[in-house]
């Protein structure tokens, strides 16, 4: 996945600086490299540690003043700049049919493996404004949904 972000960012004149987090002991030097590298962004991946420590992360990218995009809503709720990913209850819905599929008899070897069918853009307006940046209104359009 970084290769692909990597070949994208090139034409643009975008630098990717990958930073991996596996525990929360690795923050610290985590958000020291960040700075170090004089980020403009971050790119937060949806981990299981990156959601556990989200707070952690939405804070140190407000006092840091950096936009950040999430792989999920939550941290947006809590103040981050965005998020795109998988729809959470497009998630529970196909679980759901998963489930109903294995009552009604279905081997669970015999179940497909699925991928997310439904993903959900989510905008934080707010803190868009704190981080003095405008949001192209055709994004605005496209998201699902805009935090005022």
């Amino acid at each position: 996945m970084l290769d692909e972000f990597r070949s994208a960012a090139l034409p643009a004149g975008v630098t990717i600086v990958p930073v991996e987090i596996e525990v929360a002991e690795q923050f610290d030097e985590a958000f020291a490299t960040i700075l170090r590298e004089r980020a403009d962004a971050l790119m937060v991946a949806s981990t299981g540690v990156t959601y556990q420590h989200s707070a952690r992360i939405v804070t140190f990218a407000s006092e840091s003043r950096l936009p950040a995009i999430y792989g999920t809503r939550e941290p947006v709720d809590a103040g981050g700049l965005m998020s795109y990913g998988p729809s959470a209850q497009g998630i529970y819905r196909q679980m759901a049919s998963t489930v109903d599929k294995y009552l009604r008899g279905a081997k669970i070897g015999e179940l497909p493996t699925e991928q997310p069918t439904t993903f959900e853009l989510i905008i934080n307006a707010k803190t868009a404004r704190s981080l003095g940046l405008t949001i192209e209104p055709n994004l605005l359009t496209l998201a699902d949904e805009v935090i005022e």
